[in-house]
C-alpha cells in the first residue's frame, strides 16, 4: 500500500537490484565526486530518505571515519539499511519534512526524494537548518516534466523538475546554488523511447532490471558523461538533475 508518496513494497525489489544497477552505480559515482569536490573538508553527512542505504554505504566506504546518519520514513527501507550498514552508522525513522537537526552536519543529501513530497520546500528548509554555515547539500531529482510517464506514476512522483524549479526551491530555502547539471544525458534518447512505448504501465524491474550486457553498456555511458560533467561540460538535458548548493557562512 502506498503511503507518503512512496510504496514500501518497492524497497525489497530495489535491494535486490541496486548493487548491480547502472543507474544506482552511476548516480552514486557522481554524488561522491561532487561531495569531495565541493565539500573537501566535510567530516559529517546526513542523508534524508536513505532507503536501503545504497548511497550512504558508498559514502561510508570512501569516508569510513565520517559521522554518518541515514534517515528514512519507512521501516521497510531501514530493515535493509541495517543489513547493509555496519554498526556505528546511525539509522533512524524520520519524516523528512520534520527534520530536527540544527547545524549538526557538514553536508546533507536527498537523492531522488523531494519529487515524492508535496512539501518539498519544507524538506529543503529542514536541510538548510541541519547543515552548518559554509556546509551544503547535494540533491538529485528527475528532470523534464515532458518525460512524465507511467514510470513516474509507479514511483509515486509528485513532479519532475526543471533546472529553474530546482534552483528557485534551493534559493527559497536559503541556499546558494553552486552547480546544477543534468545527468543520464547520453541515455536520454533511449529513455524517451522506452517511456513512450510504455505509457500505460511500468514497474521497478522494467526500469532497472535488464540483461547484464545492456546494463554494462548503460553504465559505460554514465561513466562517459560523468567525465564530461567533471570537466565542466554543460549538459542541458537529461533524465535527472544533480544540484550542489551551499549554506552561506
Amino acid at each position: 500500500m502506498a503511503s507518503g508518496g512512496y510504496d514500501p513494497a518497492i524497497f525489497e525489489k530495489l535491494f535486490a537490484l541496486e548493487a548491480n544497477s547502472f543507474w544506482y552505480r552511476g548516480r552514486s559515482d557522481l554524488i561522491n565526486w561532487a561531495l569531495d569536490k565541493y565539500f573537501p573538508h566535510a567530516r559529517s553527512f546526513l542523508e534524508l530518505g536513505c532507503g536501503n542505504a545504497y548511497v550512504l554505504d558508498r559514502v561510508r566506504q570512501l569516508h569510513p571515519d565520517w559521522h554518518l546518519v541515514g534517515t528514512e520514513l519507512f521501516e521497510e527501507g531501514l530493515v535493509n539499511a541495517r543489513v547493509r550498514m555496519p554498526a556505528g552508522v546511525e539509522l533512524r525513522q524520520l519524516d523528512a519534512t520534520q527534520n530536527p537537526y540544527e547545524k549538526e552536519f557538514d553536508v546533507a543529501g536527498a537523492f531522488d526524494v523531494i519529487e515524492h513530497v508535496e512539501e518539498a520546500p519544507a524538506v529543503l528548509k529542514g536541510m538548510f537548518h541541519a547543515v552548518r554555515p559554509g556546509g551544503g547539500v547535494l540533491i538529485t531529482v528527475p528532470q523534464h516534466q515532458w518525460l512524465w510517464s507511467a514510470a513516474d506514476v509507479a514511483a509515486h512522483h509528485v513532479k519532475r523538475y526543471t533546472r529553474r524549479d530546482l534552483t528557485q526551491e534551493l534559493q527559497d530555502a536559503g541556499f546558494e546554488p553552486l552547480r546544477i547539471t543534468s545527468f543520464v544525458s547520453l541515455l536520454l534518447p533511449a529513455m524517451m523511447a522506452a517511456r513512450l512505448t510504455k505509457k500505460q504501465s511500468a514497474d521497478v524491474e522494467g526500469e532497472l532490471g535488464m540483461a547484464a550486457p545492456l546494463n554494462a553498456v548503460c553504465y559505460k555511458a554514465m561513466q562517459v558523461e560523468n567525465v564530461l560533467i567533471k570537466a565542466g561540460v554543460p549538459l542541458p538535458a537529461g533524465g535527472s538533475l544533480l544540484a550542489v548548493a551551499r549554506r552561506p557562512s
